[in-house]
């Protein structure tokens, strides 16, 4: 047996949701949940559709360094994990006030934790 190929794990333009229309969407639309330093709402895709995901940061996370910050690190979280969704989905993640000071680890945590609790990962 040969080895499967290894998923490229890009978060390029194409998997962002970029215009308020979208995140508008996701979040009428879609299913919510709130757990630890971060706030999911996502919408289904259909089958073979490429998962895409919005962050949203609000200033009373703090100043712009921290904002980014926050962002960075849920998308890096995203980034790493999204070749292991059951199915393809728009996803929303509001940063909450608890992810300053956080480290990668905590905020992939509280990620897979929410999605794990939403039944949207494999296994």
């Amino acid at each position: 047996m040969h080895a499967e190929t290894p998923k490229r794990l890009r978060l390029g333009r194409s998997s962002r949701l970029a215009q308020n229309r979208d995140f508008m969407r996701v979040r009428q639309n879609g299913q919510r949940l709130v757990l630890g330093c971060l706030i999911a709402n996502w919408n289904q895709l259909p089958e073979g559709a490429q998962p895409k995901l919005g962050v949203v940061t609000s200033k009373k996370i703090g100043g712009a360094v921290e904002r980014n910050r926050a962002r960075r690190l849920l998308r890096e979280s995203f980034r790493l994990h999204q070749h292991e969704f059951l199915q393809p989905i728009e996803l929303v993640l509001v940063a909450r006030n608890s992810i300053a000071g956080k480290t990668f680890a905590g905020v992939e945590k509280d990620f897979l934790a929410a999605l794990k609790r939403a039944s949207l990962l494999k296994n």
